[in-house]
């Protein structure tokens, strides 16, 4: 996006249009479903209190993503103590099954289980970039463009991601990670 164009925009018009993939993006870096929406607010505040950089922004995605990083970690050096205690209860109230299919249930939640703790042993960058690709089913070029980076660079990163996730998948002995 030019300079002209980005003038014309307003900083929530702005936000509103890239909300869905930085929602991704700050939901693979904290893992915590409940403070997504935190962080979103604060993200949208931070491009509120910013607009007069965003006449100056090349590349509003490239600067978007910065400001989603940055308020995710301003959010967890906050909430870090707070953060481990409400993974505990969510991972607690997981344990319960429905008496109608409970073999069903239970394999399910363990591939679930297992596929987000092979996920948690990925670099932040990794999983963000799985994430993108396989949840929300971005082509190399969109991930490219909004992370400011080279396709080139895309596709090299998510190999290496793939990769590491079948390694951590076999580790767990999940079936189907080989292929």
């Amino acid at each position: 996006m030019s300079s002209a164009s980005a003038a014309s925009l307003s900083p929530a018009s702005v936000f509103l249009e890239h909300e869905g993939w930085l929602r991704t993006v700050v939901s693979s870096r904290l893992g915590e479903t409940d403070a997504v929406d935190d962080v979103m607010q604060n993200i949208a505040m931070a491009v509120v209190r910013q607009k007069s950089a965003l006449l100056e922004v090349q590349r509003v995605g490239a600067w978007l993503y910065r400001i989603a990083v940055r308020q995710v970690l301003m959010y967890r050096r906050s909430t870090g103590r707070r953060r481990k205690l409400l993974q505990r209860v969510q991972s607690d109230a997981g344990a319960v099954v429905d008496a109608a299919e409970p073999l069903a249930v239970m394999l399910h939640d363990e591939t679930h289980q297992c596929v987000r703790q092979a996920l948690g042993h990925l670099g932040e960058v990794e999983r963000q970039l799985l994430l993108l690709k396989y949840a929300e089913g971005w082509s190399y070029r969109q991930i490219a463009e909004q992370l400011g980076v080279q396709e080139d660079t895309v596709e090299y990163r998510l190999l290496k991601a793939r990769k590491k996730l079948r390694r951590e998948l076999s580790a767990l002995k999940v079936e189907g990670a080989e292929s």
